[in-house]
């Protein structure tokens, strides 16, 4: 498993690690435009790519979120020891995020949801994304890759910039992990109501996986003991980190800074 680290030598003292957990098809550059601001503040980050993502191996058993829990948990206690980290875990991270604060609740200072599917709550149009593999010329490719991220990742066709085409597409070419099923389940909302350490959780307002059902997310996400705020960034989508980096950070850093 491939961690990266910035900060450690910068970090302020009374500030936990903070670990980053990238979303499904993705790697640790998903937080590729959130990674400078958060060491500014003096965060320490632990950034994977998860096992069966970017240039992490496969998990021994298992193609799901449930899978990842426990190899996560050793790296972390390979880089941390016991000490307890913030937790902040996007889509498909948020679901393994929500799955290792339920199961080692002593590793999690604090768990922070970016927009994570898992909690039972439907779109009212399927998402359909286009098949790439089989076409042969890479200009066709980035033309399916280019409609993709506009119908999953990203509100706006101005976001989708030649960096975030190229990240996405380097990031699906080392997706290992197929059949992936639990995201259209309640799976994280059953896990939530088993945590026990604070929960926020911040989505872009025009995400994709919720549209027409936003409304529904707050009552979910309160199945959390611990639960203590829902903030909607404006003008983004799915990918809310990189598409409103600045905004993202902006609510970000109150989660963080909360009282435990």
């Amino acid at each position: 498993m491939v961690w990266h680290l910035w900060g450690k030598d910068t970090r302020h003292p009374a500030m936990p690690p903070l670990v980053l957990l990238h979303g499904g098809s993705g790697s640790w550059m998903h937080w590729l435009r959130n990674i400078t601001a958060l060491v500014d503040a003096g965060r320490w980050l632990l950034v994977p790519d998860l096992p069966g993502f970017g240039d992490s191996a496969a998990p021994l058993h298992g193609t799901d979120a449930d899978a990842l829990p426990e190899p996560v948990e050793q790296g972390l206690k390979c880089l941390l020891g016991d000490e307890a980290c913030d937790l902040v875990g996007f889509s498909f991270g948020g679901m393994v995020a929500g799955f290792i604060a339920e199961k080692f609740a002593a590793r999690v200072a604090r768990l922070v949801l970016v927009g994570a599917p898992g909690l039972g709550i439907a779109p009212d149009r399927a998402i359909r994304l286009n098949a790439w593999r089989h076409l042969k010329e890479p200009a066709q490719r980035d033309e399916v890759h280019h409609r993709n991220l506009a119908a999953l990742m990203l509100l706006h066709p101005q976001s989708i910039t030649e960096t975030a085409l190229r990240l996405h597409v380097a990031n699906v070419l080392r997706d290992r992990m197929k059949g992936r099923s639990l995201s259209r389940t309640d799976a994280l909302a059953r896990s939530l109501a088993q945590v026990q350490c604070p929960v926020h959780a911040i989505y872009g307002a025009e995400d994709a996986l919720y549209r027409g059902k936003m409304e529904a997310l707050e009552p979910v996400l309160r199945l959390a003991p611990g639960f203590r705020a829902l903030t909607l960034v404006e003008g983004a989508g799915h990918w809310v980190q990189f598409e409103r980096a600045e905004a993202f950070d902006q609510a970000l850093q109150p989660a963080l800074d909360a009282a435990l």
